[in-house]
């Protein structure tokens, strides 16, 4: 059954946070490109403990200084190393520095030795999943106008503390979760979910979807009003260059082209940030030039 949310679609990239020089010249290449071309949203993954990264909220800082219309998210933020109240913190203190260009991707956390390697507590999947959804409850706690909030959890606490600044619009928390609980959850009380083709391809989309979607009128809310994030990696070979059989992620624009506007009008998708290949900066122009908007004409007149 097709699935399409007729949310308005956007797009992005999603740039390396290697620290080596090489790689951090292209990723400036990749940003410039993206913010030249029009693209919405850039992505950055954040794994503390990774030694060849840097850290993800200095790297998003100074591509949001270095930029005038991205906007910005962790991709999404490692919530074991990242303790909620800072987090909220972080997140509305960029958006106000930017004028509004931040959004807040929120994971549970995975890769558990490395965590508590860094001085993070390992969690098993449920401790894990009950964690992050308190994290959402204090972030928002913290973005609120209460003079002093307090929050009692199994895993986070307030204690009176004075919340502040406030982001300066409406920020959204998507969380980057997979299991049926947590996609139940996303429904009743996100405002975004973030997945990678990589790890779920789109036959298996429409699982998920039931599931947000079923959150979603256990809470009374619009499913559509739930962002739904696709991070894409593969090639854009250029046109009539041909790819890799049977993957269109690894092909010429056009297969780009209809595979994109597929995951939008068929599999309930709505905003793809490109993980670019090798020649990542002009992959990014590619992209943007001719793989965008394609897709949105597309999209465009099938609704129409």
């Amino acid at each position: 059954m097709s699935t399409d949310y007729g949310r308005e679609i956007a797009f992005g990239v999603f740039p390396s946070p290697d620290a080596d020089p090489d790689t951090l010249r292209r990723t400036w290449a990749v940003i410039e490109a993206a913010e030249r071309g029009g693209l919405d949203f850039a992505g950055f993954q954040d794994h503390p403990y990774q030694r060849r990264h840097l850290d993800t909220w200095s790297l998003m800082a100074t591509v949001l200084a270095r930029t005038e219309r991205l906007r910005v998210f962790p991709d999404v933020a490692n919530l074991p190393l990242r303790p909620p109240a800072v987090l909220a913190k972080n997140a509305a203190s960029l958006d106000v520095l930017s004028g509004g260009r931040f959004e807040l991707g929120l994971g549970a956390g995975a890769f558990w030795e490395a965590i508590e390697a860094m001085g993070g507590e390992r969690r098993t999947p449920r401790e894990a999943a009950d964690s992050l959804l308190e994290a959402m409850e204090v972030i928002r706690l913290m973005w609120s106008d209460q003079r002093s909030v307090r929050f009692a959890g199994e895993y986070h606490r307030l204690a009176g503390v004075r919340p502040g600044p406030a982001p300066v619009h409406d920020m959204g928390i998507w969380l980057g979760v997979g299991g049926p609980r947590m996609l139940r959850a996303v429904g009743r009380s996100a405002d975004g979910w973030v997945v990678s083709h990589a790890n779920l391809g789109p036959e298996r989309l429409a699982e998920a979807h039931a599931r947000i979607d079923a959150g979603a009128a256990e809470a009374g809310r619009d499913p559509a009003s739930v962002r739904r994030v696709y991070n894409l990696w593969g090639t854009i070979t250029g046109r009539g260059v041909e790819g890799a059989p049977g993957d269109p992620l690894r092909g010429p624009v056009e297969a780009w082209v209809e595979a994109v506007t597929g995951f939008v009008l068929e599999h309930g998708m709505d905003t793809f940030v490109l993980g670019p290949a090798e020649n990542a900066a002009t992959q990014v122009e590619l992209f943007a030039a001719e793989v965008v908007p394609a897709v949105r004409e597309a999209v465009r007149a099938a609704r129409a």
